[in-house]
């Protein structure tokens, strides 16, 4: 992934914030030589207090294909994109250019994570990673904790496998066009508040940060 100067959060805050309400991404493993890499979407639960950059818990279904590639190839990578939207020419066109000669582009945040893998199979210890990821999206109380070996859950854990994801690096994405001509910033402000299709309000906010901190800059 190309990060370019003005596409970088200006500290790990930004990007740790963004991951704290962005809890679904797809988890790349590599296959063995000549196949492509496996490619998992799934929920997860991160925690940024935990070593320096924070680890991850998610579990999946034993049957996954995926497990072997995991447990032969532990290094992985989390990759999680969202607030993303199509920009039309029209708004990137600068003063004295015609509209039509506008480039399109994409708005768009990404996070990736590279992360260390362990695949925990003790039942005592996936309950207990379980009901953290649970209690993630939940809150405590909604459901029954899950207990190894009592009901109503003990029973499913031999169902599944959880991953724990030590994460070891961050690559962080925000890419919104803070760096472009003041004129083409106003008009793809602008375009971003009257269109109000999904995502346009969340990138507004984004493109507004960051040209703020860009000018800021200057």
């Amino acid at each position: 992934m190309l990060i370019h100067p003005w596409d970088e959060p200006p500290e790990d805050r930004v990007w740790r914030e963004w991951l704290a309400e962005h809890d679904f991404g797809e988890l790349a493993v590599n296959g063995a030589a000549g196949e492509p890499p496996f490619v998992q979407p799934l929920h997860f639960a991160y925690d940024p207090a935990v070593g320096a950059h924070g680890e991850v818990v998610t579990h999946l279904a034993r049957p996954n294909p995926l497990w072997s590639a995991v447990q032969s190839r532990p290094t992985v990578l989390l990759s999680v994109v969202d607030d993303y939207v199509f920009v039309p020419g029209p708004w990137q066109a600068p003063d004295g250019t015609p509209p039509e000669h506008g480039v399109p582009t994409s708005f768009y945040t990404a996070i990736q994570l590279t992360c260390e893998a362990r695949v925990v199979d003790d039942a005592e210890e996936k309950a207990a990673l379980l009901n953290r990821q649970v209690t993630h999206f939940q809150g405590e109380g909604v459901s029954v904790p899950v207990r190894a070996g009592e009901p109503p859950f003990g029973r499913m854990l031999t169902g599944i496998r959880v991953l724990h994801l030590e994460v070891t690096a961050v690559r962080a994405k925000f890419k919104y066009a803070a760096h472009k001509p003041e004129d083409v910033k106003e008009r793809t402000a602008a375009g971003l508040r009257a269109r109000g299709a999904a995502h346009d309000a969340e990138a507004l906010a984004h493109h507004t940060r960051h040209r703020a901190r860009l000018d800021a800059r200057s």
